[in-house]
């Protein structure tokens, strides 16, 4: 079995990170075997080195070594190319096609972001892994393979099984062994050493000296996040060496090639909201519309109790519980006293024949106001009060608590309700 540094220097792989050396020595040890293997890891980090290795230490080394890019292939077509059709299957089949699958029997298929694959292609891939079996496109007939499947995505899969992307059985035969790459962030002691082997390579492609970065420079190289990883540091090393007239340099123009170097700060990320989040707001909206007619049916009450009785010191002394919901606690009393106190004088300068058609006036408003009421109000204050019922076993006091009205106003909601 070769070693690491070996199979580095086999396959171009530089760095001494770790979790790399960790990543490798994994892909050594499950290359003599057929398990499925799930590479993971960022978008740049480099994960197609992993196949690589396992398809050459492995007995399949002379058979075929296909690599397939899930997500830029159209998902009319995918199957096609996966497993082949029939002539006629489609439009535009007017021959028959072999797939992947078919062409590199005996071999290793590298699919690469996994996760894109549409959930059809999911559950033929599912059978090839199970047993080995396949169906072309437009064919009845059921076809074998003998093929090892490596497969890498940069998707959270937990995220994508958990929001019905990607099939859980799936994902849990290709993973029968996970190699996860680190990003470049994470192999700090690895970045100068790319950026000098990048820098090299250009310069032997574009015939010109080596560009060498300022100590600087390297420190700034070191501090940046590099949320592209090797690609990124690969393409910046390009087009320095590409542009810049002098071969040293300085942090300040190392820092024109990297133009969000003082935005990596921590930003608010949008968390879509959960079906239960949106079903919470919903009832504490319903609850405070339910508060909001109760107010109002309360405001009507003292008012009609003030027109009936024509004396509001009275009212206000026998319903001082009832002005103080109206009012809320914190409210202050001199502004409900003064209120009281214009309701009085209006009554008494009013002639009691107005009063009286004023009562049946406001009779009236009461009733169009009533008959205003929408109909889906009516039915949430029901939907409230069923469900406060039922989360308290029918015990009212909880229930009223929990509405924000009376015990005795409950009761004669149930009955008016008929719960």
């Amino acid at each position: 079995m070769e070693s690491v540094q070996a199979i580095k220097q086999r396959f171009g792989i530089i760095g001494n990170d770790t979790s790399l050396n960790r990543a490798i020595e994994k892909a050594i040890q499950v290359s003599p075997t057929d398990i499925s293997v799930i590479v993971t890891g960022e978008s740049g980090v480099g994960k197609e080195s992993i196949p690589k290795i396992i398809h050459q230490l492995s007995h399949r080394k002379h058979s075929k070594y296909i690599a397939v890019n899930c997500g830029a292939i159209p998902e009319g077509t995918i199957d096609s190319e996966l497993f082949g059709h029939e002539k006629g299957s489609f439009t535009g089949a007017t021959q028959t096609r072999n797939g992947y699958f078919e062409v590199a029997d005996g071999g290793t298929i590298f699919l690469d972001e996994v996760g894109e694959l549409p959930l059809t292609t999911q559950v033929r891939l599912l059978r090839v892994l199970e047993n080995g079996e396949f169906i072309k496109v437009g064919s009845s007939k059921t076809q074998q393979t003998d093929i090892r499947i490596v497969a890498a995505t940069n998707t959270n899969m937990f995220e994508a099984i958990r929001k019905g992307k990607f099939r859980e059985d799936l994902y849990y035969r290709l993973s029968t062994v996970e190699i996860n790459i680190p990003p470049l962030r994470n192999r700090k002691e690895d970045i100068h050493l790319l950026f000098r082997k990048f820098a090299s390579d250009f310069a032997l492609k574009y015939k010109m000296p080596t560009i060498k970065l300022a100590d600087e420079a390297i420190h700034l190289l070191l501090k940046y996040r590099w949320s592209g990883n090797i690609r990124q540091l690969r393409n910046v090393a390009e087009q320095i060496s590409v542009l810049e007239h002098s071969r040293t340099i300085t942090g300040n123009t190392l820092r024109n090639y990297l133009p969000d170097i003082g935005r990596n700060l921590p930003a608010v990320i949008n968390v879509p909201k959960s079906e239960s989040d949106f079903s919470n707001e919903r009832e504490i909206l319903y609850k405070v519309l339910f508060d909001m007619k109760q107010d109002l049916n309360d405001l009507k009450k003292l008012t009609m109790e003030i027109m009936r009785s024509g004396n509001s010191q009275d009212v206000q002394k026998n319903n001082e519980g009832l002005i103080r919901k109206i009012y809320r606690e914190e409210d202050n009393q001199d502004d409900v006293k003064s209120d009281m106190e214009v309701l009085t004088i209006q009554q008494q300068n009013d002639a009691s024949v107005e009063i009286i058609e004023n009562t049946q006036d406001n009779y009236s408003f009461v009733e169009d106001v009533e008959e205003e009421e929408t109909l889906s109000l009516h039915d949430k204050e029901l939907e409230l009060i069923k469900k406060s019922l039922e989360r308290y076993k029918g015990k009212r006091k909880l229930a009223a608590a929990e509405l924000g009205i009376s015990e005795r106003t409950l009761y004669r909601k149930i009955k008016q309700f008929d719960l």
